[in-house]
C-alpha cells in the first residue's frame, strides 16, 4: 500500500540560479506544493518566496527548514560540497530528500546518505531527471523493443572549450570536485544506465593540457586562475549486459561534430538527443539512412523537477522512484572509479550496483 494521494509539501534549501528552473516546473505540478525556502543569503530566499507566492515561508536556516511541520520533502539545491550534509540533516528530521547532482562529494558521503535513508525508511531522489523526458525514454523503448537488435556499443561525447569563456566566476569548475566529468557526467552516465544498464568495470585516461585559464566575460575578464583538475577524460565502460560504452568529457575541444549519444546494436544504430535536455529527436539507422522515431515514451513537456514529481507519485503508488539515490550513487562511483583508473593506468571494477530504473512508458505519460 502506498501513502494517501495528496500533494507533498516541499521546502527548498538553496535559492541560487537553478531554483528558477525548478520553480517553473513546480508551479505546474499537482503532486507537490512549495511551502518554504531558505538560503545562506536570505535576500535570495525572500526573492524566491515572492516569486512562488505569498504562502511560501522563508526559513532562517536549513536547520530550521528541515524541522518544519509543513515540509515533507527537502529539495536540496545547495552547492555539491553541501549536498550530503543537508540530506543527512533532512533525513534525521524525518523528511524525504530530492537533490541536485551529484548525490555527494565522495563515496563515503554517498554511503552515509543511503544508510540514513534506509534506516529511517525515507526516500532520497537525485537529479538528473532529464532521463525521464521523451528523448532518453523514447530511445530506451527502442532498445527494449529490440529495434536495434542486441546492444553492442554506445558512444557519449560532451565537448566544449571550457566554461571560462562565458561564466564570470568559473574557478569552481576547475577545482577538486569540478571538471567536465563530475560536472556533466551525471547526465550522460544516467542516460547510459537507463539505456544499457549498470556499469561493472571501467578504464580510462585523462589529461590537463593547460595549467591556467583566463576568464573571458564579466567584470573579471582577463583574470587568470590555476587549473587544479584534469580537463579531458576518456573512458571505456563495460555494462553488466555486455555492451561497451566509449565516453569523452572535455573542456579542451574548440569545436566538434560529434553526436551526443549513439547506441549501436546488431541490427541498427540509434541516435539519442542531448541528455542535458528532456526531449529531442530520436533517430534510427537500419541500413537505408536515418529516420526519426515517433515519441513513444517519457514525460512530455518535462522540466527540472520531473524527478521530484515522480518521487511524490511513487510514494503514493508504493513503487520505486526512478531518479533514485541508488542510481545517483552508482553514477558517482562510475565517475570516481574512472578517475582512479586514469590515474592508475589500469581497468578497475565498479563496486556499486543499481537496478536499471523502470521505464516511463506511454501509459505513464
Amino acid at each position: 500500500m502506498g501513502e494517501p494521494l495528496k500533494p507533498l509539501n516541499i521546502g527548498i534549501v538553496g535559492a541560487g540560479k537553478i531554483s528558477g528552473a525548478y520553480l517553473s516546473t513546480l508551479a505546474r505540478l499537482t503532486s507537490v506544493r512549495l511551502t518554504a525556502v531558505t538560503d545562506l543569503d536570505l535576500s535570495r530566499a525572500r526573492s524566491v518566496a515572492a516569486q512562488a507566492g505569498a504562502e511560501v515561508a522563508v526559513a532562517p536556516s536549513a536547520a530550521a527548514l528541515v524541522t518544519r511541520d509543513d515540509v515533507d520533502v527537502v529539495l536540496n539545491l545547495t552547492i555539491p560540497a553541501a549536498h550530503a550534509e543537508v540530506a543527512l540533516a533532512a533525513l534525521a528530521a524525518g523528511k524525504h530528500v530530492y537533490g541536485e547532482k551529484p548525490l555527494a562529494a565522495n563515496r563515503k558521503e554517498a554511503e552515509a546518505v543511503l544508510a540514513a535513508a534506509h534506516e529511517a525508511g525515507l526516500r532520497v531522489g537525485c537529479a538528473p531527471d532529464t532521463v525521464l523526458g521523451t528523448g532518453t525514454q523514447t530511445a530506451r523503448k527502442a532498445v527494449d523493443d529490440g529495434l536495434i537488435g542486441t546492444p553492442v556499443a554506445a558512444t557519449a561525447f560532451m565537448t566544449s572549450a571550457g566554461h571560462e569563456k562565458w561564466h564570470p566566476d568559473p574557478e569552481f569548475y576547475y577545482r577538486p570536485g569540478g571538471g567536465p566529468l563530475l560536472d556533466m557526467g551525471p547526465y550522460y552516465l544516467s542516460a547510459l544506465v537507463h539505456l544499457l544498464g549498470p556499469v561493472v568495470r571501467v578504464t580510462g585516461a585523462s589529461s590537463r593540457p593547460r595549467a591556467q585559464r583566463t576568464i573571458g566575460s564579466g567584470a573579471r575578464a582577463g583574470h587568470t586562475f590555476p587549473v587544479e583538475v584534469d580537463t579531458h577524460i576518456t573512458g571505456i565502460l563495460e555494462h553488466a549486459g555486455g555492451a561497451l560504452s566509449t565516453l569523452v568529457m572535455s573542456f579542451d575541444i574548440r569545436a566538434a561534430r560529434l553526436p551526443r549519444i549513439e547506441v549501436h546494436g546488431t541490427s541498427a544504430s540509434l541516435s539519442v538527443p542531448d541528455p542535458n535536455g528532456f526531449d529531442g529527436p530520436v533517430e534510427i539507422h537500419r541500413g537505408d539512412g536515418w529516420e526519426t522515431l515517433p515519441v513513444s515514451a517519457g514525460c512530455p513537456d518535462a522540466g527540472r523537477g520531473a524527478g521530484l514529481a515522480d518521487l511524490a507519485e511513487a510514494l503514493s503508488a508504493g513503487r520505486p522512484h526512478r531518479a533514485s539515490a541508488e542510481l545517483a550513487a552508482h553514477v558517482l562511483d562510475i565517475m570516481l572509479t574512472l578517475m582512479d583508473a586514469a590515474d592508475q593506468g589500469r581497468a578497475l571494477p565498479v563496486t556499486t550496483i543499481c537496478e536499471r530504473p523502470d521505464p516511463v512508458s506511454g501509459a505513464d505519460r
